[in-house]
């Protein structure tokens, strides 16, 4: 793929966030009804949608690869009460679910592993009450893994007889995802309070409703990315994305900011123009992991030197993506240098655009992230249909935009 040389302008279309689709689709489940509008067309929201609407005869559930999907369906599928075998892709079979499955089994969950102690697939054998009406269940939940651990059982909290009090243990990774997952529980009725350490849930059931999906920020920071590295003079705008958002992958404003992109937000959107860079950029990824391999591509090809910390849960994804992002930049001339205790860098080097081939490593956000990088010289991005885990229209809307892209036999 290239760039045509013009500059880029008008209005990218965006997918719906998958992040805010899944969970109401859960919450939508547990509550019976309710009309959800503009909901994601990604794979991981399509595959929730098939697997929810699967009669309870099905015998296996497959997650493929879809984190979110794993994670939800086996906390919904405890306490439903379902006997089931939920399994997923080669990949996912290596990511931990054991935190969950733990917490669940102590709530009356009968989950039995199949394979490996610890990872999918996993045989559900039905919920056997441990608990009272008087009581809520409490439990202790390390927060340094995955986030969608603690937003799984919040969501089918309100279904125990006597709600949830979680504990939550260790550095919490992806708070903002959290806050997401108790909004939408409170827009259909259910009671839940975020005390910092402690997230409590009341047993009250929840109650149909409607709602329209916002658009996908962490979709939205390509265009970021893109802007930051075309012409001087460009800029684009992308509807559907709110000023008030509960997304944590907001976070693109203020962290583009510094990389040379001011956000202006409109009525039914923000647009995108060009300022001046920081001369240098430290940024926690804690809140915000899914940002971090585009915010490195963008920081090596503009030479603006970028500290990175927070991004441990970055181990566990589709990827090893801290391996995965050390890999790639190394073909352009830049590094993802691990300095240790948590901190990484991208140190200003000579980095070139000319004709690399990118790996994507089963990834959509590899793919992504270094797609912008057309705008600097000619690339070729392996296995592109990984983008339809998230973005299945970003090709097409790349085109649209400019770029000569040309799919390989």
């Amino acid at each position: 793929m290239r760039w045509n040389g013009a500059l880029v302008s008008g209005t990218a279309q965006l997918p719906a966030s998958k992040s805010e689709s899944n969970r109401a689709l859960i919450i939508r489940a547990l509550a019976g009804a309710g009309q959800l509008h503009n909901l994601s067309d990604a794979n991981d929201t399509e595959l929730m949608q098939r697997l929810l609407a699967e009669p309870a005869t099905t015998t296996t559930l497959d997650a493929e690869d879809a984190g979110t999907v794993m994670r939800f369906l086996t906390a919904y599928l405890a306490v439903t009460g379902r006997q089931v075998l939920l399994t997923g892709t080669a990949r996912m079979r290596q990511r931990p679910i054991g935190v969950l499955v733990d917490a669940l089994r102590q709530l009356g969950a009968r989950i039995d592993y199949t394979e490996q102690e610890g990872y999918p697939p996993l045989q559900l054998r039905g919920w056997v009450p441990q608990l009272t009406a008087q009581e809520p269940a409490e439990l202790s939940v390390r927060g340094d893994i995955s986030s969608q651990y603690i937003s799984a059982l919040m969501m089918v909290g309100p279904q125990l007889p006597g709600g949830l009090r979680l504990r939550l243990t260790g550095k919490v990774g992806s708070r903002p995802y959290i806050r997401m997952t108790q909004s939408l529980m409170q827009h259909f009725g259910g009671q839940c309070r975020d005390l910092g350490e402690v997230i409590e849930v009341r047993p009250q059931a929840y109650q149909p409703a409607d709602y329209t999906i916002e658009s996908d920020w962490s979709a939205a920071s390509y265009w970021y990315a893109m802007v930051a590295l075309a012409p001087r003079g460009s800029s684009i705008t992308l509807p559907g994305l709110r000023r008030h958002s509960w997304q944590g992958d907001q976070a693109i404003v203020g962290i583009m900011a510094q990389l040379g992109v001011a956000t202006r937000f409109e009525e039914h959107g923000v647009m995108l123009t060009q300022q001046a860079c920081a001369e240098a950029i430290e940024q926690d990824f804690t809140d915000c992991p899914d940002l971090a391999q585009t915010v490195a591509v963008v920081a090596a090809a503009v030479g603006v030197p970028l500290v990175l910390t927070g991004l441990e849960s970055l181990r566990i994804k589709e990827t090893d993506r801290i391996a995965a992002l050390q890999a790639e930049l190394a073909k352009f001339g830049g590094a993802l240098v691990d300095e240790g205790d948590g901190r990484f860098r991208v140190p200003v080097a000579g980095f070139t655009v000319a004709g690399q081939t990118v790996e994507t490593y089963h990834d959509h956000r590899m793919a992504m992230a270094f797609a912008p990088l057309a705008l600097r010289g000619s690339l070729t991005i392996l296995a592109p249909a990984v983008v339809r885990k998230s973005y299945p229209q970003f090709w097409l809307e790349l085109r649209k935009a400019g770029f000569e892209v040309t799919e390989q036999a």
